[in-house]
C-alpha cells in the first residue's frame, strides 16, 4: 500500500520527520518497503498484512498514525446535496446471487461534465502510481485509496434498460473489460449486468461497453460488497488482478458503503457538476454491526508481554483504535467491542497484541523474564520424532516435496483407486495443479533426480499431508502420511515396518494381506495392517512404472497413515531386564497349501509353543522342484528361552513337537 505524505497530513497532523513516522509504523506492524519523492510529495510504501484491510486506505493508515503519536484524526463528513428526483425513479438494482454480492448501493448523477481532474487529485494519484484518466474515474480511484472501499462508475445511458442485475455469469459468456481484452466467464463468477449483457466482472474490473468517456453525461456510481472467496477465485482464474479485487479478497467494511458512496458523489459534484438524485437504491441488507464484547484482564498483559502497562494507557490505546468500552472498567479488567473495520479483534490475545504494538515492542527489555509453562510434546510430535530416528538410522534421508503434482505424476501411484483428485485453477499452475493424494509420486521423481546426479539407491522418506475430497463415510480430508521409497527388497522393508511399529509400542502387531494397487508388480504388493486396522500399502513397483520415470533400479515403496501410529503410541516404554540366559533355536521347514499365509502359520506357532517361546521369524519361502503344484515351502526359525535357567534340549524338543503337531493338525502342514 503506497500512501502520500501530503494526503495523509489531511487526516492527521504529521509534525514528525518521515524517518520517525516510518520507524513507528514499522514497529507497529506496517513494515516499510520504501520511500520515494514524487512531484514534491513523498510516497511511502507500506507492507499491509492480510488481516489488516483497514490499512489499505489513507484513513486507516492515518488512524494508526494518530494512535501512535497521540494525534486527533479528522475524517471528511461526506455531505451531499441532492435534487428532488428519486434514484429509484430512474433505475433499479436486483441481486440474484446474494452469496456472491450481499450488498449493492447505486447512486445516479445527471448532467456531469467529463474532463481532466483538478491538479491536486492528479498529483495525489500519480504519487500512488495511478495514471489519471478523467474526473469521474479518477475520483472513484481517489475514494478507493482514501478509505479502501472500491467503487465503479458506469455510463448510465449505456446501460441496457438502465438497470442493474447482479447475477452469476452464464456458462460460455464473455466480456470485454476496460483493458479492452475479452475474458471467458464461468458460473462461479459474479457479474454486474444490465437488462441484456454483463457490463462488469463484479469486484474485479468494469466492462468496456459502459466505461466513462468524454461524451458521458449521466453516471451510475456502484458501491458494493462481494464475497472474498468468489473474487479471489475469479481474479486467479482470469489472471486479472486489480486494486479492487485486492481489497475485496481481504474483505471490506460494509458499514462504510454509504459513506464511500456519498464521498464519491460529493467529489464528483465538486469537480464535474451535475445533479445527484435523491436517496440511493440499496439492494441487500446492510446489517447492524453487533460484535461480541471481548474481555481484557489487565494482569494478562504483563504475563504475555513481560512488561507492565497501566490500565489507563491500555484503555486509551484500544479506544483510539476505535474499540468501544462496554460498561465501566475496573482495576482488574475491562470489556471492549471491536469496530466494524477491525473484524480480526475477537480474542483477549488480540487486544493484548494491539496494546503491545502501539505501546512499542522496542520498549520491551531484551532481558525481561516472561512467565512460561513447561509443556510436553504432542503425540504427533513424539511419533514423528521416533519415526524419523528409525528411518534415519536405517539409511533414509528425509525429503520435502510440493503438494501439487501434474496428472502424469499423480498417476504414478494410486493406492486409493479411482478417487477423484482435487485441483486448483490458478494462473501460476496450469500444469501441476492437482493436489497430491500420495507422497510416493514426488518421492519417485526425487529418486530419479538423484540417479541423474549419480546418487543411486537413494532411500527417501517424507511425512506430510495428502488431500482428499470429504465424503460422508470419511470426513478426514488431509491425513498425514509417512511414505518412503528404496531399492531394498520387499522383505527388508517389511522388517522395517515391524521396527517402526515396535518403536511406537512394543506390543504392536503388523500384518499384511494382498493388495490390488495397479502399480505393484504381480504378487509383490500388500495392504499393511497395524493391530488389525488398515495402515497403508507396501510393495515393489512394476517395471512399467519405473520405466516411465527412466529409473535404473527396481523400487520398493511404502505409504502409511500416521494416525494409527499416534493412536498406538506408548509414551513411556516399560523397562524390561535384558535376558540373562541364552535362547535355543530350532528351524522348521513345512510344506503347506499355497493358500496358507505366513500370518496363519505364525499364529499357530505362537499359540502352541507354550510359555518358553521367545520369538518366531520368517526365514525363506520356496515353490518349484520337489514341491507339489499348489503347495509351497515355508522355512521358519523358532526361539525358546527361560527367564530363570538355561533350557535343556529335552525341554525344547518337547515344545517343538507340540508346534509341529499343531501345524499338521490345523494347517495340514507336512514337515520336510
Amino acid at each position: 500500500m503506497i500512501v502520500s505524505h501530503n494526503w495523509l497530513n489531511e487526516y492527521v497532523s504529521l509534525d514528525m520527520s518521515v524517518g520517525e513516522l516510518t520507524d513507528r509504523l514499522t514497529m507497529s506492524g506496517l513494515n516499510l518497503e520504501g520511500v520515494e519523492d514524487v512531484e514534491g510529495d513523498t510516497a511511502i510504501d507500506l507492507e499491509v498484512t492480510s488481516n489488516r484491510p483497514d490499512c489499505l486506505g489513507h484513513i486507516g493508515v492515518a488512524r494508526e498514525v494518530g494512535v501512535l503519536f497521540d494525534q486527533p484524526l479528522t475524517i471528511p463528513e461526506a455531505e451531499v446535496t441532492t435534487g428532488s428526483e428519486k434514484t429509484a425513479g430512474v433505475t433499479s438494482v436486483e441481486i440474484e446471487c446474494p452469496d456472491l454480492c450481499p450488498q449493492y448501493v447505486a447512486r445516479v448523477i445527471k448532467g456531469v461534465t467529463v474532463g481532466p481532474s483538478p491538479a491536486w487529485i492528479q498529483s495525489r494519484l500519480r504519487t500512488l502510481g495511478i495514471t489519471p484518466i478523467n474526473n469521474i474515474v479518477d475520483i472513484t480511484n481517489y475514494v478507493l485509496m482514501e478509505c479502501g472501499q472500491p467503487l465503479h462508475a458506469f455510463d448510465f445511458d449505456k446501460l441496457g434498460g438502465q438497470r442493474i442485475i447482479v447475477r452469476r455469469a452464464h456458462e460460455g459468456e464473455t466480456i470485454e473489460a476496460i483493458d479492452h481484452k475479452t475474458y471467458p466467464l464461468t458460473s462461479d463468477m459474479c457479474v454486474i449486468a444490465d437488462a441484456e449483457n454483463a457490463v462488469a466482472i463484479g469486484g474485479v474490473m468494469g466492462g468496456a461497453s459502459t466505461e466513462i468517456s468524454d461524451r458521458t453525461q449521466n453516471v451510475l456510481i456502484e458501491t458494493a460488497n462481494f464475497d472474498p472467496l468468489a473474487i479471489r477465485g475469479a481474479a486467479r482464474k482470469l489472471s486479472l488482478f486489480s486494486d479492487s479485487s485486492y481489497r475485496f479478497e481481504r474483505g471490506v467494511d460494509e458499514q462504510q458503503l454509504l459513506w464511500a458512496s456519498n464521498r464519491c458523489c460529493e467529489l464528483i459534484l465538486a469537480t464535474s457538476g451535475g445533479i445527484l438524485l435523491d436517496e440511493p437504491v440499496i439492494a441487500g441488507d446492510i446489517p447492524q454491526w453487533e460484535p461480541n464484547a471481548v474481555l481484557l484482564r489487565f494482569d494478562q498483559i504483563s504475563r504475555s508481554l513481560g512488561i507492565n502497562i497501566l490500565p489507563k494507557e491500555c484503555v486509551r490505546i484500544l479506544t483510539d483504535l476505535g474499540m468501544t468500552p462496554v460498561g465501566e472498567a475496573s482495576d482488574d479488567m475491562a470489556a471492549f467491542v471491536a469496530p466494524s473495520w477491525r473484524r480480526d479483534l475477537t480474542r483477549e490475545c488480540d487486544l493484548i497484541e494491539e496494546i503491545g504494538r502501539i505501546h512499542g515492542y522496542d520498549r520491551v527489555p531484551e532481558d525481561v523474564v516472561i512467565p512460561v509453562v513447561a509443556t510436553i510434546d504432542t503425540a504427533r510430535d513424539v511419533v514423528r520424532d521416533r519415526v524419523s530416528d528409525v528411518l534415519t538410522a536405517a539409511g533414509y534421508h528425509e525429503a520435502v516435496t510440493m503438494s501439487f503434482v501434474s496428472r502424469e505424476t499423480f498417476d504414478l501411484f494410486t493406492p486409493r483407486g479411482d478417487f477423484e483428485p482435487l485441483s486448483v485453477e490458478h494462473s501460476s499452475r496450469k500444469h501441476e495443479n492437482i493436489l497430491r493424494q500420495s507422497l510416493v509420486p514426488n518421492l519417485l521423481v526425487s529418486r530419479r533426480e538423484n540417479e541423474r546426479q549419480g546418487t543411486f539407491n537413494a532411500r527417501l522418506f517424507e511425512i506430510a499431508s495428502v488431500y482428499l475430497a470429504a465424503t460422508p463415510e470419511d470426513p478426514s480430508t488431509q491425513p498425514t502420511m509417512l511414505s518412503f521409497v528404496t531399492g531394498d527388497s520387499f522383505a527388508t522393508v517389511r522388517g522395517l515396518l515391524d521396527t517402526l511399529a515396535h518403536t511406537i509400542n512394543a506390543n504392536s502387531a503388523v500384518t499384511a494381506q494382498p493388495a490390488g494397487v495397479p502399480q505393484f508388480a504381480a504378487g509383490r504388493g500388500a495392504e499393511v495392517l497395524l493391530n488389525g486396522k488398515p495402515w497403508g500399502w507396501l510393495g515393489e513397483l512394476d517395471r512399467d512404472v519405473t520405466d516411465r520415470l527412466d529409473l535404473r533400479d527396481a523400487v520398493t515403496v511404502c505409504e502409511l497413515d500416521l494416525g494409527p501410529l499416534i493412536d498406538a503410541l506408548e509414551r513411556t516404554p516399560q523397562y524390561a531386564s535384558l535376558p540373562q540366559y541364552p535362547s535355543m533355536q530350532r528351524d522348521l521347514n513345512f510344506v503347506l497349501d499355497d493358500a496358507v499365509t505366513w500370518q496363519e502359520l505364525e499364529r499357530i506357532v505362537q499359540i502352541s509353543a507354550g510359555p518358553l517361546l521367545d520369538g518366531v521369524s520368517f526365514v525363506d519361502q520356496y515353490r518349484g522342484k520337489q514341491i507339489p503344484v499348489g503347495k509351497k515351502s515355508y522355512v521358519l526359525s523358532v526361539a525358546y528361552r527361560s527367564p530363570d535357567r538355561t533350557l535343556t534340549s529335552e525341554e525344547v524338543d518337547t515344545a517343538q513337537k507340540t508346534v509341529v503337531a499343531a501345524c499338521e493338525q490345523q494347517l495340514g502342514a507336512v514337515q520336510r
